[in-house]
């Protein structure tokens, strides 16, 4: 049983998968200190103080704290935004390259050098196609 789970561990998807988790995690805290202490301050700081308000996430109205909501709105677009940058970027790094024509086999050679040959005769009034 210890063999079959680390032979499960081992899969190269599960490995992939938790790399992945990993760079998630730390690259949504990067975005998360982006808006809070980058986007928030300069972009919505004048909204905020001209509804007199000091922070995004002090927006309520009753129970419902819609400001913190709107926060993770904006994290949201800006991480697919970053994403779907970072993804067209690798993606014009491909290089599409044509692949390499297939020589004809030999038949193939065969059969073209016979077609061509009887391209060439003349049809006489003895062959059967006309």
């Amino acid at each position: 049983m210890l063999k079959e789970f680390k032979d499960f561990i081992m899969r190269g998807n599960v490995v992939d998968l938790a790399v992945a988790v990993v760079i998630g995690t730390a690259f949504g805290a990067i975005v998360s200190s982006l808006v809070e202490h980058v986007i928030t301050p300069l972009l919505l700081a004048p909204a905020l103080k001209a509804a007199r308000l000091e922070n995004i996430d002090s927006l309520h109205w009753g129970a419902v704290k819609y400001g913190s909501f709107l926060s993770a709105v904006i994290k949201f677009l800006i991480i697919a935004f970053i994403l779907f940058l970072i993804i067209k970027f690798f993606k014009s790094l491909e290089k599409k390259t044509v692949p390499p024509a297939v020589a004809p086999t030999t038949m193939e050679t065969l059969l073209t050098e016979i077609r061509d040959e009887l391209k060439k005769r003349p049809l006489t009034s003895s062959d059967p196609i006309k």
